[in-house]
């Protein structure tokens, strides 16, 4: 997070998306990877049968778990555009989950 603060400042808003993406991808990329480490270590083989229910809680749930956080050091490190950046960010995931939610409805 420190590294994408310190490259939007250094190569400007322009880049901010790009940057964000960016971001957004190594977070995925390393929750991912802990997730299948976690999965071997516990013998889980395969995918896990999909539980019936509202996926948009766990979204909820997960955002507001990693804003809480992601504000504190957003807002100390980089200030105001940090903590726009960071809730950006989390506002994005958020639409975009329920977009895809409504495509799959239609």
């Amino acid at each position: 997070m420190r590294a994408t603060l310190e490259a939007r400042r250094d190569l400007g808003p322009e880049y901010e998306t790009a940057l964000i993406e960016s971001f957004v991808s190594r977070l995925d990329a390393t929750i991912a990877q802990r997730v299948h480490t976690e999965m071997h270590l516990a013998g889980v083989r395969g995918a896990l049968p999909r539980k019936a229910g509202n996926p948009s809680v766990p979204i909820a749930l997960g955002s507001m778990g990693f804003g809480i956080p992601l504000t504190a050091i957003a807002a100390a490190e980089a200030g105001s555009a940090g903590l726009l950046l960071a809730w950006g960010g989390i506002v994005a995931i958020n639409v975009a989950h329920a977009l895809s939610r409504r495509r799959e409805r239609d």
